[in-house]
């Protein structure tokens, strides 16, 4: 395994990642069944931020979660209870005035506190609409800059491969908080943004490389646009894996310790979002957007004018010569040694 991880380091390993298209395909439609499957079986667990209701804040060290819980269910309602490091936090649906004054008497007597000790806020749903709807309407913003942007930098064909890329991204990321049931709060829509942006970032490191290579095509060219963009694939693959390794590191340790350990629960909404976003984001742009983005290109006339030349010349070696200067790295510098 080792031995793997220094050839792939060193520029010795190219990955055939565009030639497997259809096992990227296939197992991202996997991936998407599952996740809208958990989306239409589980939904969302919308927080109260979205769906409006009151919550409770107090400390009881001595307490457990089985009698924070029977303190609130036997006034009738239905609690979500937590336990964070300033104490405990139950949720509540839309209770009338009279009965959220009523039952934070209760807890107060239950766990022998002061009724300012427990802390209330009231969220109305309507506030919570208002939210989700701005979430939308900055997604939808979000999501045109990225066409615009990419249209203008590059093409129309990668700005459509990247948005594809995107949506697969959101989709996956929704699905795992379906199952899971973790709690959508804006934080997580904040992580969801993040891991756009990043996923976006990955992307254009990658069609950037790849228009570069593919820009010196011709009519004499020794390679196909597919065996130049798979070139361009592995001169980023490397800058893509570390990347994503020196982010992700401290993501799960906010989501696997601090949430274990230290009680950070506000913070998992967002964690998991940018764990799962950043995981598949990487995936992405090298399995789903690059290779979408070769099926569109190889539609072009120029490129098949290539492809059939090649393959009537036997374009094999071409495909091996173009993968030579990947593979050594320093090759150039060798075959100088070797001439002196």
């Amino acid at each position: 395994m080792a031995g793997l991880v220094s050839r792939l380091y060193r520029g010795e390993i190219n990955v055939d990642f565009v030639g497997k298209q259809k096992l990227w395909y296939g197992l991202s439609a996997v991936l998407l069944v599952i996740s809208i499957a958990g989306l239409l079986v589980n939904g969302l667990k919308l927080g109260v931020e979205f769906t409006g209701g009151s919550v409770f804040s107090f400390k009881a060290p001595t307490a457990s979660i089985e009698q924070v819980r029977e303190t609130f269910t036997d006034a009738g309602v239905h609690p979500i209870v937590q336990q964070t490091n300033s104490g405990w936090r139950v949720t509540t649906e839309s209770l009338p005035a009279e009965q959220v004054t009523e039952l934070q008497k209760t807890v107060a007597g239950d766990f022998g506190l002061n009724q300012n000790d427990v802390t209330l806020q009231v969220i109305g749903a309507t506030w919570g609409g208002q939210v989700a709807d701005k979430a939308v309407i900055g997604l939808i913003v979000f999501m045109l800059a990225i066409i615009l942007y990419l249209t203008m930098a590059f093409e129309w064909k990668m700005a459509l491969a990247a948005i594809v890329a995107l949506i697969h991204d959101l989709v996956i990321t929704a699905g795992v908080y379906a199952w899971s049931q973790f709690e959508v709060t804006p934080a997580t829509l904040l992580g969801f943004l993040t891991i756009l942006g990043y996923s976006l970032y990955d992307a254009v490191v990658v069609f950037d490389m790849i228009k570069e290579v593919t820009a010196k095509l011709g009519t004499t060219s020794k390679v196909t646009y597919t065996q130049a963009a798979n070139d361009a694939l592995n001169h980023t693959l490397i800058r893509s894996l570390n990347t994503t390794l020196v982010a992700i590191l401290p993501v799960a340790a906010i989501l696997f310790i601090g949430t274990t350990l230290f009680g950070a629960g506000t913070l998992k909404d967002l964690s998991l979002a940018l764990f799962v976003g950043m995981l598949v984001g990487t995936y992405s742009s090298l399995c789903v957007a690059t290779p979408m983005l070769v099926t569109l290109k190889e539609r072009e006339p120029r490129y098949q004018a290539i492809a059939r030349r090649l393959a009537a010349t036997g374009g094999g070696a071409g495909a091996k010569a173009a993968r030579q200067p990947v593979a050594a790295g320093a090759g150039s510098g060798g075959d100088k040694r070797k001439k002196k």
